[in-house]
């Protein structure tokens, strides 16, 4: 979907094109909206673009492919002041020099994955879109790429080499924001999340120094960057570790109403799974509701390494009496390669809780939800449907036991992360969505602590923009994390300035 608005009537100077300046306070249209100029943005487009030929202005044709078509959620798209493409990390650190002299707003994109507004576009600010820094290089037993690749460009590096990546399960997510909030993946069972598997960034600072941080080297950042999010830096580059994985098994199932209790005991049954030398395996597990039809349905997308098929850690699953299953063994390429994300069809909300796996508690909740769905059944373009995401213990036990940790500070326990994924068509709907969804995670979540099952983990791929994932935290790991970020941010470039997704806070 684009958002077109009519013909562009004002510009700001560019490399490329001369432009007649505009002025602070000036009103910019944009193909999405109107908005002023502010003395900052102004200052730093015209810095930008009088050094580097990236810099991309309204006016240019190229605007909406980077502020529209590179998002995948249409409630990201928004009308940035200038767009800067940098093509190597010195070119980030000299943006980030402007950007902080000149007192600018700004926002920084990897892949365009995260559906939370304002954390990786902005309006009004400098976007910097990090797509040109995608080189990489393949090593015996690890990968170094930059944050301008997806997964899906990971895998492919990777499939000549019969390797795999802890990284994202959808085509277009990215490096930085998948590994940087924490990452899940259908291996986390026997080798952690994929910020347990990076073994060394290159960050640029907020003052525009660039460093090189691992587990010797700037040791309490290393620590940070893992589930920290964008509050310290702007990494550059990551060193990942690789498996010895050249073939995975896949199962893709489906199954109507009357096999969702099977199917959520089966999820929970997944979580609980905590074997002494595990086979890496994992998956996508969701519920849709057709609110025209009242039609429910399940599905599964299941990955096991090696070959065996159908894939043995899912027999629960294949055990329910299904209405599709698809067995089949191949390399994470090919399958990542199918498995792409709905680009602008939807405006999407996330809201997520967490619950030790409980299955008629969890079928008490999927029941629960189908219900709230059929209050907001008016809104158009509805398309609601309810995520079990699998923590099994082995997850956590990786970063317990690998000498850096992370700073989520999870135990070895089985947990389900539940969520509301909603999307719908119109703007007018989303304080009415919001609202709806934030009300009935709360409700739920309420059931979970009276029964004694609650936890208070909020993972930040799955949070709405109203939840605080640092609330779930170990209180002394968001103190220390607080005080790294003093540390190597002093001037606060990464939260006074770049103030999308998930901060810190005071």
């Amino acid at each position: 979907m684009k958002f077109l608005l009519g013909s562009l009537l004002l510009g700001l100077a560019s490399a490329s094109v001369s432009h007649a300046p505009i002025l602070t306070g000036a009103s910019v249209e944009t193909p999405l909206t109107t908005f002023n100029l502010t003395t900052g943005a102004n200052c730093a487009c015209r810095t930008l673009s009088r050094t580097f030929s990236g810099v991309i202005f309204p006016r240019d044709t190229n605007y909406s492919a980077e502020t529209v078509e590179a998002y995948w959620d249409v409630r990201t798209d928004l009308s940035p002041a200038c767009v800067f493409l940098p093509e190597t990390a010195n070119e980030v650190a000299h943006a980030i020099k402007v950007l902080s002299s000149c007192d600018a707003q700004f926002a920084v994109r990897g892949g365009g994955h995260m559906c939370y507004p304002g954390s990786n576009n902005i309006n009004g600010g400098v976007l910097m879109g990090l797509s040109k820094l995608n080189s990489y290089k393949v090593h015996s037993e690890t990968i170094v790429v930059g944050p301008g690749m997806t997964w899906y460009d990971v895998y492919s590096a990777l499939d000549p080499y019969g390797r795999a990546a802890v990284g994202g399960r959808l085509k277009t997510i990215g490096v930085p924001g998948l590994s940087l909030i924490g990452g899940w993946h259908y291996f986390n069972n026997k080798w952690g999340f994929a910020m347990d598997n990076v073994l060394s960034y290159d960050v640029v600072l907020g003052n525009g120094t660039q460093i090189t941080v691992n587990k010797t080297q700037h040791s309490d950042l290393f620590w940070a960057l893992k589930g920290g999010a964008n509050n310290f830096g702007i990494v550059t580059k990551f060193t990942l570790k690789t498996f010895d994985v050249p073939k995975i098994s896949t199962t893709i199932q489906a199954y109507n109403e009357s096999g969702i209790p099977d199917f959520l005991e089966a999820v929970c049954h997944a979580a609980k799974l905590d074997e002494q030398d595990p086979i890496a395996a994992g998956m996508v597990a969701s519920i849709s509701y057709n609110v025209t039809t009242k039609a429910a349905s399940a599905s599964l997308l299941g990955v096991q390494e090696g070959t065996e098929s159908p894939p043995s850690q899912f027999a629960n699953f294949s055990a329910i009496p299904s209405t599709m299953k698809i067995d089949k063994v191949q390399t994470m390429k090919t399958w990542a390669q199918a498995l792409d994300s709905p680009k602008q069809m939807f405006r999407v909300m996330y809201s997520h809780k967490t619950i030790k796996p409980d299955p008629q508690v969890l079928y008490m909740f999927y029941k629960i939800w189908k219900e709230a769905v059929d209050e907001i059944s008016d809104v158009q373009g509805l398309y609601p449907t309810f995520v079990t995401n699998v923590h099994a213990p082995g997850a956590s036990r990786v970063g317990k036991t690998n000498g850096v940790g992370n700073v989520w500070g999870l135990e070895a326990e089985p947990l389900i992360l539940w969520q509301f994924s909603t999307g719908w068509a119109l703007e007018q709907d989303d304080l009415r969505v919001q609202a709806w969804s934030r009300q009935l995670t709360e409700k739920l979540h309420a059931i979970s602590v009276e029964k004694g099952l609650a936890s208070d983990f909020i993972y930040m791929g799955d949070a709405g923009e109203w939840q605080d994932p640092f609330l779930g935290f170990p209180a002394e790991n968001v103190l220390r994390m607080r005080e790294i970020r003093s540390s190597y941010d002093p001037n606060g470039t990464f939260s006074r300035l770049n103030w999308g997704g998930f901060k810190l806070g005071v």
